[in-house]
């Protein structure tokens, strides 16, 4: 299973997620995961990136809402804890298990 990690630099709330994400990698051989940085307004609008950090699973982004807007923006998750910069590790296994992996 392909994990992309989307980020760009000026948002800080990326480096949890990708600490999340290796700490599931280490756990499951058949996870990769990769990180893209993304630079530029119009890099942000072809991939339909809608904020740091997303998570593309398979290329597929498994926490999209309808509605959201795309662009060079922190993003924001709805966790158990409340709103966070990122997905809680249980709330990453879940969307893999969701995925199939």
């Amino acid at each position: 299973m392909d994990i992309t990690l989307l980020y760009f630099d000026e948002c800080p709330n990326w480096k949890v997620a990708d600490q999340r994400l290796a700490a599931i990698a280490a756990e499951r051989p058949d996870v990769v995961v990769a990180r893209h940085r993304v630079e530029t307004i119009e890099e942000a609008e072809r991939l339909g990136f809608h904020g740091s950090p997303s998570i593309l699973v398979d290329g597929v982004d498994v926490f999209a809402e309808p509605g959201a807007g795309v662009g060079l923006s922190c993003r924001i998750y709805r966790t158990p804890e409340g709103l966070s910069g990122a997905p809680t590790v249980d709330q990453l296994r879940a969307k893999l298990d969701a995925r199939g992996a």
